[in-house]
C-alpha cells in the first residue's frame, strides 16, 4: 500500500475519532448540564400558591404540577421586599444593598445597577456552553441613548442591558408594566417604529402616563412574553447547546389586566384571576419542555420577587377568605416576612425526587453558586458574595444548614437578619409599607428592634428582644461582620458600594437599658 494511502486512511481516522469525541463530548455536556429555567412572578405572595397554602382561594394547577414533581420551599426568601434589588441579588449572587442601590427601586431612566464588569449568572453559564437568554421585565437600569439636551431617544440604541451582562439574547421591557416607558426592547434596541404617548391609568389596572411604542399594548405583554419565551425553548432545544432561560413575569405586577380567559375564574378578584394567568404561563412552559422531549435534562425553577402589593386589595381577598401572605405579617415592601418569604418551587427529573417540601432557609441570591456547582466551575472571591450553594436541599439530602443566615432588606432600607428560629428586624415598624410605616413608627414610643421567635410566632406577634438581649447582641454582631467583610460566605473580604448603616437610631440607648434588667 503507497504511503500516500496509508497517510489518507490515518487521516481520515484521526477525523471520524476527533468528530465521534466532539458528539460524545456534546452528548456528556447535554446530560451533564442540565437547560435552566427561571421563572420569576412579579408581586406574587407566599399564600398564593394552593400548594404552599391549604387556605388558598386560587388554585394554582401547573404550579402545584411542579410541585408535586419536585420540591417546594416553605422558607425561601427574596433579597429585598421590592423587585429592582431582588433581581440584582439573582443575577449576581450578591445583596444589591452591598451596591449604590441602599433602598427603593430603579425608575424610568436611572442608569445600569450592575456593574459591567461584575459576573452574573449568565456570564457563568455562557463560559460554560449555555445559550442564554433573558426574557420579560429587566428593571435594573439601562444606559439610554441622549440627546446633548439631556432627552432620551427612545429609538436609539440601548447599552449595557443584559446583552452586556451575559446574555446572548433579551427580549422584553425596561422596568415593571406601570413605569414608562412602555417599549419593547429587542436585544439593544426597540421594536417600536413610533414612540406616542399614553395616560395615565387608575384602579387595579394602574400605570403612569408617558412614552408608548406604537406596538405596545398592556394586555397583550404577558401573552407576547410567554410565546417568545415558548419560541425560545423550541428553538434551542433543537441545540447541542444547553440553554439558561430567565424568563422575569411583568405578573400579577400592576396593572392587574387578566385576559377575558381568566377573568372571573379564580372566584376571587381581578388579580387571584391574574394569578391564574401566571399559573397558566408556568403550564405553557411545561408543556413546551414537554413535547420538545427535554424534561428529564432540564431544572425549572418558580419563584418570586416578593410578597404581594397592596394593589390586589387585600381587603376585599380577606372577605372572600385568601390571604396573599399566608400567616405571615405584611407584605410587599416590608421588613415582615410577608415582604420577602416566596415561593420556590423547583423540579428536576432524576435529580430532584418528586413530591418533597423543604424547610430549609435559602435566599434567591444563592442561584450563582448553585449554577457554578452545576457546571462545576469555582467561582473567583469577589464573585457571588452571598450566594450559597443549596444543590444538597434541591435534593432533599442535606443533613445540616446551608446558609449561616439570611438577610433581609425593605423598600424604606431597613434590614432583618435570620438565623435558625430568630429573626432581628433593625427597625420598630414594617420598613415598608404596612402599619407602622417608618415615619409612623418613630413617632411611636416602641423599641427600635424587633426579635422574633418564628418558630413560635411566624406571624410576628410578639416583640421579645428584651427579654433575649443575648440573641439581639449575637445577630447585631454577625449582621456586622456580613457589612464589614463585604460578603456572608465564606471568603476573603470584599469592597462594599458606599457606607452600609443598619443600626436604628436609639438602638445602643435600648441595649443598655434590657442588658441592665
Amino acid at each position: 500500500m503507497h504511503s500516500s494511502s496509508i497517510l489518507k486512511k490515518l487521516t481520515l481516522l484521526s477525523t471520524v475519532t476527533v468528530f465521534l469525541g466532539w458528539v460524545t463530548s456534546c452528548t456528556e455536556s447535554r446530560v451533564e448540564h442540565p437547560n435552566i429555567i427561571y421563572i420569576l412572578a412579579d408581586d406574587m405572595g407566599y399564600g398564593d400558591v394552593s400548594a404552599l397554602n391549604e387556605n388558598s382561594k386560587i388554585h394554582t394547577k401547573y404550579i402545584d404540577q411542579l410541585a408535586t414533581e419536585g420540591i417546594s420551599f416553605t422558607d425561601a426568601h427574596s433579597g429585598s421586599s421590592v423587585c429592582t434589588p431582588t433581581r440584582y441579588g439573582i443575577l449576581t449572587g450578591r445583596y444589591a444593598w452591598r451596591s449604590r442601590l441602599k433602598k427603593g427601586v430603579t425608575w424610568s431612566y436611572d442608569s445600569p445597577v450592575i456593574d459591567k464588569n461584575r459576573m452574573t449568572v449568565a456570564d457563568v453559564l455562557n463560559d460554560n456552553g449555555y445559550h442564554t437568554a433573558a426574557i420579560g421585565k429587566w428593571h435594573l437600569g439601562l444606559d439610554w441613548d441622549k440627546r446633548e439636551d439631556g432627552a432620551v431617544n427612545l429609538l436609539g440604541p440601548i447599552q449595557n442591558g443584559p446583552k452586556a451582562l451575559g446574555f446572548d439574547y433579551f427580549y422584553g421591557i425596561a422596568a415593571s408594566l406601570d413605569i414608562p416607558p412602555y417599549i419593547y426592547i429587542e436585544n439593544d434596541r426597540t421594536t417600536a417604529s413610533q414612540i406616542d404617548t399614553v395616560e395615565k391609568n387608575e384602579g387595579m389596572g394602574f400605570w403612569r402616563r408617558g412614552p408608548i411604542g406604537n406596538d405596545f399594548e398592556f394586555e397583550d405583554v404577558l401573552p407576547r412574553l410567554t410565546q417568545k419565551a415558548v419560541s425560545y425553548i423550541y428553538k434551542q432545544s433543537k441545540s447541542e447547546k444547553p440553554f439558561f432561560l430567565y424568563f422575569p413575569l411583568p405578573a400579577p405586577h400592576t396593572p392587574i389586566l387578566p385576559t377575558e380567559k381568566f377573568q372571573g375564574k379564580s372566584g376571587t378578584n381581578p388579580y387571584g384571576d391574574f394569578v391564574l394567568m401566571v399559573d397558566d404561563v408556568v403550564g405553557q412552559i411545561m408543556t413546551a419542555i414537554d413535547e420538545n422531549g427535554i424534561t428529564d435534562n432540564t431544572l425549572i425553577i418558580f419563584t418570586s420577587d416578593n410578597g404581594c402589593s397592596p394593589m390586589a386589595n387585600f381587603k376585599e381577598l380577606a372577605e372572600m377568605g385568601h390571604n396573599p401572605s399566608y400567616v405571615f405579617r405584611g407584605h410587599k415592601a416590608d421588613i415582615f416576612e410577608g415582604g420577602h418569604r416566596i415561593p420556590f418551587i423547583a423540579r428536576w427529573p432524576n435529580k430532584i425526587q418528586p413530591n418533597q417540601q423543604s424547610n430549609e432557609s435559602i435566599s434567591l441570591t444563592d442561584l450563582m453558586a448553585t449554577c457554578a456547582a452545576i457546571v462545576k466551575q469555582d467561582l473567583a472571591e469577589n464573585t457571588g458574595e452571598d450566594s450559597y450553594n443549596i444543590l444538597t436541599a434541591l435534593r432533599g439530602n442535606n443533613k445540616n444548614p446551608i446558609r449561616e443566615a439570611v438577610v433581609h432588606h425593605s423598600d424604606h432600607g431597613d434590614f432583618a437578619i435570620r438565623q435558625g428560629k430568630w429573626k432581628l428586624n433593625f427597625c420598630p415598624g414594617s420598613g415598608g409599607w404596612s402599619y407602622p410605616t417608618p415615619t409612623v413608627a418613630m413617632a411611636l414610643d416602641i423599641p427600635p428592634v424587633q426579635l422574633y421567635d418564628l418558630d413560635n410566632d411566624p406571624g410576628e406577634k410578639k416583640n421579645v428582644a428584651s427579654a433575649y438581649p443575648d440573641e439581639v447582641k449575637s445577630l447585631t454582631a454577625l449582621m456586622t461582620k456580613y457589612v464589614e467583610e463585604g460578603r456572608s460566605t465564606p471568603g476573603s473580604s470584599q469592597e462594599n458600594g458606599g457606607e452600609i448603616t443598619f443600626l436604628p437610631d436609639g438602638f445602643h440607648d435600648y441595649m443598655k437599658k434590657i442588658s441592665n434588667k
